[in-house]
């Protein structure tokens, strides 16, 4: 979990009018894979004023028909624990891990970076697509595509050093996190 600034509080947040530190969390919730589930995990967070920073859904296990929702989300830390209960109480949920609460985790996401440029510029983005070990997945005569995955971190910071060069657009897949050594979810 990492801690950052204060940021403004839900008006249903149990620490409403009062300073509290705001942690990232990473929930990871196992679900039936049925048409409405993810709507409704979505609507708990819009209807009581939580961010989602990231989500990914994908079907885990097609004979049972589970699916695997992994949420990242900022909040004070009764707030996450708050949510993680109001997501237990939806029926076709199976199972809610806040992952950050464990002793490991591992996170990793994709992004496709999409930069301009010629002379210098095209060299130096060449030179730091191959120090941060992106893949080049198509180039042009004016642009490259990069294709990058890592922690959210190396991808922001990848961003952040192509925007001088010629930063041109980003797609990214959001974050897919699961726990450390021989435990499941």
């Amino acid at each position: 979990m990492n801690a950052q600034t204060p940021a403004a509080l839900s008006p249903y947040s149990s620490s409403a009018g009062k300073a509290s530190r705001t942690e990232t969390h990473t929930l990871s919730v196992l679900v039936d894979n049925e048409p409405g589930v993810l709507a409704r995990v979505v609507g708990l967070f819009s209807g009581r004023g939580y961010n989602i920073e990231s989500l990914t859904v994908a079907e885990v296990a097609h004979a049972q028909a589970l699916s695997r929702i992994t949420i990242v989300t900022t909040g004070a830390p009764e707030t996450i624990e708050q949510i993680s209960h109001q997501l237990e109480r939806i029926v076709p949920i199976h199972k809610v891990t806040d992952l950050s609460l464990l002793d490991g985790f591992l996170q990793r996401e994709l992004a496709m970076i999409k930069v301009r440029g010629k002379g210098e510029a095209r060299t130096e983005a060449l030179r730091l697509g191959e120090a941060f070990r992106a893949r080049v997945i198509d180039a042009t005569t004016e642009s490259f595509i990069f294709e990058l995955t890592g922690a959210p971190k190396k991808i922001d910071d990848f961003v952040e050093l192509m925007r001088p060069i010629g930063l041109v657009e980003v797609a990214r897949t959001g974050v897919a996190a699961i726990t450390r050594g021989p435990q499941g979810m």
